[in-house]
């Protein structure tokens, strides 16, 4: 193993997330040194590939970190509070893409293109933010640093693959069963989700909102160190099998100038411009589906608002919703001396 070489291990590998870092880590030159995949019970003696070698699949046990500099969570937040302390104590680095760290004070909530130097700050926990925060977060950050922004109202139209291969394949089977005139089966989510959104993602809370609402406001918060941030949020599920969408109202400090603002979305890092309404030219979901870079488009100024700006924002989030922004991470840790 080279002197700059980690040693790697993915906990949650047979998942859908857990797969596209083993496929980012590969495409990206991650400098790997060994690799350890590590799933529940049901998915041991398995094997999956990474770098031309099949890999065998590990049970996940306290043990499982001896050696072990980076390790990768994305099998749950249960998993992540159980077994993240024993990857840290083994002298791992934990980078989780669970919610079950993202509000601690004491673990850095980061998006590199945001707030990167926060990653120095960690004790061995490195938190991922909810996916449709961390999308919606690279157009609005750019706007933030030069607006200042209040306030947003939004609406989300999540894909079913955010609820895992089983929300895909439960869109599927709907399709399926309604061209042969079968009877629909609901089992992920609690109405059919074929040719149909429902406004409910995650569970309600007492307020009104659902948790994953409120994830906006309470995490956009840490990762923009605004703590006066505010965010009235609609989480709708859209039969789209993959990347999220966002439609947002923000409202500035100061009043927005729509080319400045073109001009800053443009030069931002890791994301790209697609703003040609006459043309038809703004972000979609299927041109985002499996491409880094998050999109945003129909920029104008917001007519209810003052200082205010509309705009949508797609990403793939499988990626930097979830995966990608894992990656990005490791590479900072890689490169700040883990």
């Amino acid at each position: 193993m080279g002197d700059s070489e980690l040693n790697v291990a993915v906990v949650g590998a047979t998942g859908a997330v857990g797969k596209e870092m083993l496929r980012l880590l590969e495409r990206r030159r991650f400098p790997v040194g060994s690799m350890r995949l590590l799933a529940s019970v049901r998915s041991a003696g398995k094997s999956l590939k990474f770098r031309d070698r099949d890999l065998p699949v590990e049970e996940l046990r306290e043990r499982s970190f001896d050696g072990i500099d980076i390790a990768l969570f994305s099998a749950g937040g249960g998993i992540s509070r159980q077994f993240a302390p024993f990857a840290v104590r083994s002298g791992a680095v934990v980078v989780d893409n669970s919610s079950a760290f993202r509000l601690d004070s004491d673990v850095p909530l980061v998006v590199p293109e945001i707030n990167g130097p926060d990653i120095g700050k960690h004790r061995g926990i490195v938190a991922n933010p909810n996916c449709t925060t961390a999308i919606t977060l690279m157009a609005l950050n750019p706007l933030h640093r030069a607006f200042g922004v209040i306030r947003v109202f939004a609406a989300s139209y999540q894909a079913v693959s955010g609820s895992g291969a089983q929300g895909i394949a439960e869109l599927e089977n709907q399709i399926a069963s309604l061209q042969q005139g079968e009877p629909i089966a609901t089992k992920v989510y609690p109405h059919q989700i074929a040719f149909n959104v429902l406004p409910h993602v995650d569970e309600f809370l007492e307020s009104g909102y659902t948790k994953e609402e409120m994830k906006l406001e309470r995490e956009g918060r840490r990762i923009l160190h605004h703590e006066t941030f505010r965010a009235s949020v609609t989480c709708v599920r859209v039969p789209v099998y993959r990347a999220h969408s966002i439609a947002v109202s923000a409202e500035f400090e100061r009043p927005v100038d729509v080319a400045e603002a073109r001009s800053v979305l443009e030069s931002a890092s890791g994301l790209e411009l697609q703003d040609d309404p006459e043309n038809q030219q703004y972000p979609l979901p299927l041109q985002v589906s499996g491409e880094e870079p998050c999109r945003v488009g129909r920029l104008r100024k917001d007519c209810a608002l003052d200082n205010g700006l509309c705009f949508w924002v797609s990403g793939d989030q499988l990626l930097k919703g979830a995966a990608l922004n894992a990656i990005q991470i490791a590479e900072e840790l890689q490169q700040n001396g883990v």
